[in-house]
């Protein structure tokens, strides 16, 4: 029972910790969860890849559906409950502690220049976790500038069905099908290529 007491409580800690410096958005807490599932055993980098797969295809914010689903994975629904908890709280404190001051203060060339320097500092960690899902996708092992490929014939397949899809989502003749098209038809490609 305490070893599951301690489980929760650093699932909440860890998730609070990502809720506090994952600036930029959902994508932004990937770097964050690769760390934990590196440090704790938590998760995989293959199911990492799965977590934002099905993070990004469900409705709601990537990071809060990133957090429910490891939090579920290693505590159940109180484990899903406290990492989703522990990832917003931060957001909430902030925005409750300096929203009369951002309106106060919104013309301020400090505060500017505060929101300005962020930027790179979300721009990095967004970029940062595309390269990562591109590695882990390309079967690709990264060791601090060491890299060893080890891709089969069905990820490679998979990564032309990408390459196309994207072609095809950006094409000016096909811009106008509602990305609801490509997200059911990149599934059910997917799930027949596992079976």
């Amino acid at each position: 029972m305490l070893n599951v007491l301690k489980t929760l409580a650093l699932l909440f800690f860890e998730f609070f910790k990502t809720g506090l410096f994952a600036v930029g958005g959902g994508l932004a807490t990937v770097p964050f969860i690769r760390d934990m599932g590196a440090a704790y055993g938590w998760i995989t980098e293959a199911e990492l890849a799965n977590i934002i797969a099905i993070a990004e295809s469900t409705p709601g914010p990537i990071g809060v559906n990133a957090a429910t689903y490891v939090g579920y994975t290693v505590g159940g629904i109180p484990g899903a409950i406290l990492a989703t908890v522990g990832l917003v709280t931060p957001s909430v404190i902030i925005i409750v502690l300096i929203a009369k001051a951002i309106k106060k203060y919104a013309d301020s060339y400090l505060v500017k220049s505060l929101f300005t320097s962020l930027r790179p500092a979300a721009i990095g960690l967004i970029t940062a976790a595309g390269f990562s899902l591109l590695l882990t996708a390309l079967g690709v092992k990264a060791d601090f500038l060491r890299f060893t490929f080890s891709a089969d014939w069905m990820t490679l397949l998979k990564l032309g069905i990408y390459a196309v899809f994207t072609f095809f989502a950006f094409w000016k003749k096909t811009s106008k099908i509602h990305p609801l098209f490509f997200i059911l038809t990149g599934g059910a490609i997917g799930a027949i290529l596992s079976l």
